[in-house]
C-alpha cells in the first residue's frame, strides 16, 4: 500500500507529500472535520477560504461565530462549525495554541471523536493509530470479507485494520487506504483489476466485492413539512438568524414557520403581509428526516425591524444553508418568469 501511495497519492492542500515530514496538525484537523459526510470537491475551496481567513488556532479561537457559520454554509452538519471554535479556544487556553500529540488527549477536545483523534495522531504526529473512515471501512470489509452487517461489523473492521496498520508511516498508510477507497475500491463497480490488494482480497476471490460491506435495510425517514417566507422590500429580502442551538443553529436563513408533521400553511409569518404560496416546493433530506417546504412570497409594505434586510441581487453572499439557498433559487426563478 505504501509503494502504491508513493506513486498515486492525491495532491490535497492539507496533506504533506508521501514520506515527507509530518503535516500541519491544524490543517489536518480542519480538513478532517470538514470532510465528515462531505466530498473532497466540496471541501477543497472551503478549506482554502478558512485557512486564508483563519490560518491557525489563535485566529480561529478569536473568530466571530456568525462570520464563521456563514463561511461554513454548504458543508452541512453545522454543529461541526460550532465545535471548531470551541476546540480552538480550548487548544489556545489549555495547550498553548498547539495540539497535544497523544490520541487520548486529542479525544478529550470538543468535537474530536475516535476517528478524528486517530487521524490527527497518525497523520500529523506520526503516532501509530488505527484510522478507519468510510473508505477504509469499505476496503477492509472487502479485504477480509467481513460478513456481519453494519454498524455491528465496525468492531471487527477496526480489529482487522489494526492487524495491517504498520508501525512506521501509519499516517501515510491511512491516507493510502482512504485514497484506495475513493478511487479504486468504490461503493459500486470497484476497479479490482488495478487494485494493489487484489491478490489478497477475500471478497474478490469470492467473486462478489460489491456485497461488502453488508448494510442493514434502510429505515424510512420521517416526513416533515414547513413554509419558507420570502418577504421582499426595495430590492431586499428579509433574513433572520436562527437560534444558536438546534438544527442549523446560528446560521443566517430565510424565515420559516414551524416544521411539523402536516403542512403548517402560513402559520407564524415573520411580518404582516399579503403572503402568496407558490406552486413549487423545496425538498431537503436531513440525516434524520425528510423536509418538504412550501414557498410563500410577499412584498412587505410596512416598515419592520425584524431580522436583516439583504440585497436580493447579492443573496448568494449571505451564506445561507443549502436548504435555504435552494429555496432562494426557486423563488427568484419564479419571480423572473412572472416578470
Amino acid at each position: 500500500m505504501l509503494a502504491w501511495y508513493d506513486k498515486h497519492a492525491r495532491d490535497l492542500p492539507w496533506r504533506a507529500p508521501p514520506g515527507a515530514p509530518r503535516a500541519d496538525p491544524y490543517r489536518v484537523w480542519l480538513s478532517e472535520i470538514m470532510l465528515q459526510q462531505t466530498t473532497v470537491a466540496t471541501v477543497r475551496p472551503k478549506f482554502e477560504h478558512f485557512t486564508t481567513r483563519w490560518p491557525d488556532f489563535a485566529s480561529l479561537a478569536a473568530a466571530d461565530e456568525a462570520e464563521l457559520m456563514s463561511a461554513w454554509a454548504g458543508l452541512g452538519y453545522y454543529a461541526r462549525a460550532r465545535n471548531l471554535v470551541a476546540c480552538a479556544r480550548v487548544v489556545v487556553e489549555r495547550h498553548g495554541g498547539a495540539f497535544p500529540g497523544n490520541e487520548d488527549e486529542l479525544r478529550a477536545l470538543p468535537g474530536i471523536g475516535a476517528y478524528t483523534a486517530a487521524a490527527i495522531a497518525s497523520i500529523a504526529f506520526g503516532e501509530r493509530a488505527v484510522v478507519v473512515d468510510g473508505n477504509v471501512e469499505r476496503v477492509v470489509s472487502r479485504l477480509f470479507a467481513i460478513g456481519e452487517p453494519l454498524p455491528g461489523a465496525r468492531a471487527a473492521i477496526r480489529a482487522a485494520t489494526d492487524t495491517i496498520t504498520p508501525d512506521s508511516r501509519s499516517g501515510d498508510f491511512a491516507q493510502a487506504m482512504m485514497d484506495l477507497g475513493s478511487s479504486i475500491c468504490t461503493p459500486r463497480n470497484p476497479k479490482c483489476l488495478v487494485c494493489p490488494l487484489n491478490d489478497q482480497c477475500l471478497a474478490l476471490s469470492q467473486g462478489e466485492p460489491d456485497a461488502y460491506p453488508v448494510k442493514p435495510a434502510k429505515a424510512t425517514k420521517p416526513q416533515r413539512y414547513g413554509t419558507i417566507f420570502w418577504g421582499e422590500r426595495d430590492g431586499k429580502v428579509l433574513l433572520e438568524r436562527r437560534p444558536p442551538r438546534g438544527l442549523l443553529g446560528g446560521m443566517r436563513a430565510l424565515p420559516t414557520g414551524p416544521w411539523a408533521d402536516a403542512p403548517p400553511g402560513l402559520a407564524d409569518p415573520p411580518v404582516a403581509a399579503d403572503w402568496q404560496v407558490l406552486d413549487d416546493r423545496v425538498v431537503h433530506v436531513f440525516t434524520h428526516f425528510r423536509l418538504e417546504l412550501a414557498l410563500a412570497v410577499a412584498i412587505v409594505r410596512e416598515h419592520s425591524n425584524a431580522g436583516e434586510w439583504w440585497p436580493v441581487a447579492e443573496i448568494e453572499s449571505a451564506g445561507l444553508p443549502t436548504v435555504f439557498a435552494k429555496a432562494a433559487a426557486v423563488v427568484r426563478g419564479e419571480i423572473r418568469r412572472a416578470t
